[in-house]
């Protein structure tokens, strides 16, 4: 058995959960069997096993085209570029919209079965079109045309297997749910800290804990929007970068701005931080805040769960199936909107409860202390690459002819 895997992201180009989720599936796969990686990038590396090819996104001829529709040209060259060497794999396996339309041209061009998992869906991401304009209509019809021409699709939750059979014409005997999952030997709890040293932040206060890209998908904006309602000694640990568009982008730099004028324990680190730095920023929080508006699974969640890190996260899309109400941490109610962009009716109050949620796990050390412990306890349980790895191996073995 040999795979190929289609992928925009691929280490050192990670910028989120997506991305995290092709390095490790990769890696553990790669010791059950061969795994080549074609990404957008420079990468060009040869293991035992596993081989990765970059090939090239920025391309010039595209300089002169629309802001917005120079992600849609530069995605599509890509891909045919993905496919001009030849391929010699069992099966493909495509991960996010930007790898799909190679995916399609495989599929055709060669007659290997194509496999998808639907890290996201683009009819849940409308605010998409922000980033896209036009071109999020071209990117909504290769994702459809993927999905519903694929032999087999992952669903990384059960919500978004629902969603799948919500929004395309697909057989559900062809969905097979498996969770994302975590490298267990490397997110574990450090003592090191040398990373809130280089940012400021005061080991001797609390502090909870962001960590996404700034999109309107990770609702960074209501847990920025919650600061005020947070007790003022816990300290405010915002790691986010690489936003969707230059406007929520400043958006997001005068949201800080207004709130660092009340409040001086407000840490902004804005850039995409190393494994190392990140998991020291988790072993240290006291709580980890995810207050998505959409999330397909949430891996950051079973991050900070690996780390000893309780969690408060908006009870939406699969976090629903991470987090323990109660248990792991706590499940922020928000009332939303009926269709997306699933934005809170109420966002006040989103912002209020999620502050609550905070400010209960940092008051109460003995619930934070078993909180943690049983967070790790669910992630050794159910998020372990190696079980992953082999029921992915089960469905392409399901494939070959």
């Amino acid at each position: 058995m040999k795979a190929l895997f289609y992928t925009r992201e691929f280490p050192p180009y990670v910028y989120g959960g997506a991305g995290v989720h092709v390095e490790y599936l990769a890696a553990e796969l790669s010791k059950l069997m061969k795994v080549d990686v074609r990404c957008f990038g420079d990468q060009d590396n040869v293991s035992k096993n596993l081989t990765v090819k970059g090939f090239p996104y920025d391309n010039p001829t595209f300089d002169n085209s629309e802001d917005k529709l120079k992600a849609i040209f530069k995605t599509l060259s890509t891909g045919l570029h993905m496919n001009a060497e030849p391929i010699d794999a069992d099966v493909i396996h495509c991960h996010t919209w930007y790898s799909h339309f190679a995916g399609i041209v495989a599929k055709l061009c060669y007659g290997i079965p194509l496999v998808i998992t639907t890290h996201s869906l683009e009819p849940l991401r409308p605010w998409k079109r922000e980033q896209l304009g036009r071109g999020y209509d071209t990117s909504s019809w290769i994702e459809k045309t993927a999905i519903e021409m694929a032999d087999a699709l992952i669903a990384v939750s059960e919500e978004t297997k629902e969603d799948v059979l919500k929004h395309f014409d697909v057989d559900e005997k062809k969905i097979k749910v498996i969770y994302n999952g975590i490298n267990l030997q490397q997110y574990i709890t450090t003592q090191e800290t040398s990373t809130l040293d280089e940012y400021g932040i005061d080991k001797n206060k609390p502090y909870v804990l962001f960590v996404g890209r700034i999109t309107r998908q990770k609702g960074i904006i209501h847990l920025v929007n919650a600061i005020k309602y947070i007790d003022a000694d816990t300290q405010i640990v915002l790691c986010a970068g690489a936003p969707d568009t230059p406007e929520i982008g400043k958006e997001m730099e005068d949201a800080v701005k207004e709130v660092k004028k009340t409040r001086k324990n407000v840490i902004w680190i804005d850039k995409m931080v190393t494994k190392e730095e990140i998991i020291q920023l988790y072993s240290h929080a006291d709580v980890f805040c995810c207050p998505s508006i959409y999330e397909p699974f949430g891996i950051i969640n079973i991050e900070a769960m690996a780390c000893d890190t309780a969690v408060v996260a908006s009870s939406v899309g699969g976090i629903k199936e991470v987090v323990v109400h109660g248990e792991t941490g706590f499940l922020i109610p928000v009332e939303q909107q009926d269709a997306a962009p699933f934005e809170p009716i109420n966002p006040d109050k989103f912002a209020k409860d999620l502050a609550e949620g905070i400010n209960k796990v940092i008051s109460d050390p003995k619930l934070r202390k078993t909180m943690a412990q049983k967070g790790r306890k669910r992630v050794e349980e159910h998020f372990d690459w190696i079980s992953i790895a082999k029921q992915v191996e089960e469905l392409y073995m399901s494939l070959k002819k």
